[in-house]
């Protein structure tokens, strides 16, 4: 390949930093998301500084070459998926821990830190960042930015957005943008951060983050509760919330998730329950002792065939374990998995898992449900044969069943993975007319050329071609 805009790309950042070799570009091609579908790069480039992003933006711009940012690729929707012919900017190698103050509670890191990396650096400060995916051990903080992510902790700590105080993002032009602040407070202008937060990297590339940090939290108090019916695993998250209880973690996992991890993991799960809830409370001593007590006792009045508590770490660290394990244990079972990401109000997550068995029942799939019952967003995985054409359609199928059936419920297409290239074509249904020509205004304006990502999220349409259209037509 001798394009001028690759040789532009070797002098500016280095031979090394530009891969184009097809065994090796090949590699970044997908994210973890089975159904998305991906191109061929170009070129893979890894950045090792802002001005290096700031170069490959100039270059892209100057000769209209589409930019993929990407991390660690464990996302699950095809948000960082390769577009043929375009520059994948992986941004790995942007990795480091730039600031941890503990008077301010905290840290500055470029887009490659790890997020465990990150809870590591921090902790020894006695400090704790929350957010957390379960591929925590690998996704990447840009990454978990650029989707918003969200993790086990969400019911009682948040999502990543909520721990955003600043951001430094190249724009498409190579533009360098510094926005947010280091005080706790600060309503100077527009959120600009929150806006490129879940943008999916196609508003601009993120290099810098000033990330807010919470004390450590206590040794954690764990329960497992197993019930026969779907209605009794409701009534507690319902209780729950109502109750006024705020635990750390609070997890559901149906019958198929239940087997699935049992095989996998030889646990001596009750393979006979119809769901698991395992619930955390990292309060301290006495009052994560008495937090638990108190969402034991809900267990019990609902009718749970098993309730059991432990302050030892290490015990509850294997029951987490458990739910942690759910979606590779779902993965094993089949050659084929699509992982879908519905949350839905928490009143209404028993009915949603009826749903799903009824989805499985009629499209004759394998649909295994687990998710963070504290806020609602659950994630239905559905098993399949990915060489048989028909079991496969059956599965895509099902797939947008349960899009639809959030969407009835008043949920969302997606709580925490994003929307990707997979769900591009359920996104306006869920916002409507007005707010998609809001999201294709922005993009306009920060990348008029639609280089940044494209065919992720929606689909581009320049304002003023709608703007126009609508005039002819009169709608």
């Amino acid at each position: 390949m001798t394009t001028s805009w690759l040789t532009e790309l070797q002098d500016a950042l280095g031979a090394d930093s530009v891969l184009t070799d097809p065994d090796v570009t090949a590699g970044y091609a997908r994210d973890a998301a089975m159904m998305a579908p991906a191109g061929t790069p170009a070129a893979v480039v890894l950045p090792r500084s802002t001005d290096d992003v700031v170069a490959v933006m100039r270059i892209a711009t100057r000769h209209r070459v589409p930019v993929v940012p990407r991390g660690a690729g464990s996302g699950l929707a095809g948000a960082s998926n390769a577009v043929d012919g375009a520059i994948t900017l992986v941004m790995t190698r942007m990795d480091a821990v730039l600031v941890v103050s503990p008077a301010d509670r905290l840290a500055v890191v470029q887009p490659g830190v790890v997020n465990k990396t990150l809870r590591d650096a921090v902790a020894g400060h006695g400090l704790f960042y929350p957010p957390d995916p379960s591929s925590y051990d690998w996704c990447t903080i840009g990454g978990n930015l650029s989707t918003n992510s969200g993790g086990l902790c969400c019911v009682k700590y948040g999502v990543t957005t909520d721990y955003v105080m600043g951001l430094e993002v190249v724009l498409a032009d190579g533009r360098v943008l510094r926005t947010g602040r280091r005080t706790v407070k600060g309503v100077a202008g527009y959120d600009l951060p929150r806006l490129f937060v879940g943008s999916e990297g196609t508003l601009g590339v993120i290099t810098e983050a000033t990330l807010a940090l919470r004390p450590a939290p206590h040794r954690p108090v764990t329960l497992a509760a197993s019930f026969a019916t779907t209605a009794q695993t409701g009534q507690v998250v319902e209780r729950v919330v109502t109750s006024g209880l705020v635990p750390s973690l609070l997890e559901v996992m149906d019958n198929t998730c239940i087997c699935a991890v049992d095989d996998l993991l030889r646990a001596e799960l009750d393979r006979g329950a119809h769901s698991l809830l395992v619930a955390q409370s990292d309060a301290g001593g006495e009052a994560a002792a008495a937090e638990i007590e108190a969402l034991a006792q809900i267990c019990r009045e609902a009718g749970a065939d098993f309730v059991h508590s432990t302050d030892d770490p290490a015990e509850g660290d294997l029951l987490l374990q458990a739910r942690r394990m759910a979606l590779p244990a779902l993965a094993a079972m089949r050659s084929g998995m699509l992982v879908d990401d519905v949350a839905v109000p928490r009143s209404r997550i028993a009915e949603f898992l009826d749903g799903c068995d009824a989805i499985a029942s009629e499209r004759t799939v394998i649909i295994g449900v687990t998710g963070h019952a504290g806020d609602g967003n659950m994630h239905p995985c559905i098993s399949f044969d990915g060489a048989d054409a028909d079991e496969r359609d059956r599965a895509y199928a099902a797939f947008d069943d349960i899009l639809e059936l959030g969407l009835g419920m008043g949920g969302t297409i997606t709580g925490e993975h994003g929307v990707g290239s997979i769900k591009v074509d359920w996104l306006e249904r869920e916002i409507g007319p007005v707010a998609l020509d809001v999201h294709r205004a922005i993009k306009d304006a920060l990348d008029p050329d639609g280089l940044l990502n494209p065919g992720k999220v929606f689909r581009r349409a320049s304002v003023r071609d709608l703007a126009a259209v609508r005039e002819l037509t009169g709608s």
